[in-house]
């Protein structure tokens, strides 16, 4: 049951018209639902891990909350990847990041913080396997997009 609606999820989120309205919708129906759930549930998670970052503004300075598939490595990292759902340009939350990398997680009912590291070379090369593997989707949102996503390894600093 879990293998047919993982299939249906991804075909639905590779979809054009998916991939242009996505983002409009999903970030806030997510939110709706962490907030809702006391963060133990969002939309994505009975197919792919999913937590919610929060990550200081790299203009304003302000607390922003994002939404993202996410990859637990047996470490306890957490492994995430700026798609921005196939869109041109990098999501804002990656920017974030580079410019602060201390940020917040919330994942499966627990808030703690977590340092952020830009993978490159080959860092990313070896976590790109893992990640395409959990979600296919990451290939195609690099072939819509014309550039290479952004993987980051969030790290708690409890």
């Amino acid at each position: 049951m879990l293998r047919v609606l993982r299939l249906f999820l991804q075909r639905l989120a590779a979809a054009e018209w998916f991939m242009r309205a996505g983002p409009k919708f999903m970030p806030q129906l997510d939110r709706t639902v962490h907030r809702l759930t006391r963060g133990r549930l969002l939309s994505n998670n009975p197919v792919i891990p999913t937590l919610v970052l929060v990550t200081t503004g790299a203009k304003s300075g302000l607390p922003r909350s994002s939404p993202l598939a996410c990859l637990p490595e047996p470490d306890g990292t957490l492994l995430v990847v700026g798609s921005n759902f196939g869109q041109a340009h990098h999501p804002a939350w990656s920017g974030n990041l580079l410019k602060t990398p201390t940020a917040t997680v919330s994942f499966r009912g627990h808030d703690f913080p977590v340092t952020a590291a830009l993978l490159t070379g080959a860092e990313r090369a070896a976590a790109w396997p893992s990640l395409i593997e959990r979600w296919p989707l990451f290939d195609r949102y690099t072939e819509k997009s014309g550039r290479e996503l952004r993987v980051f390894r969030l790290t708690p600093t409890r």
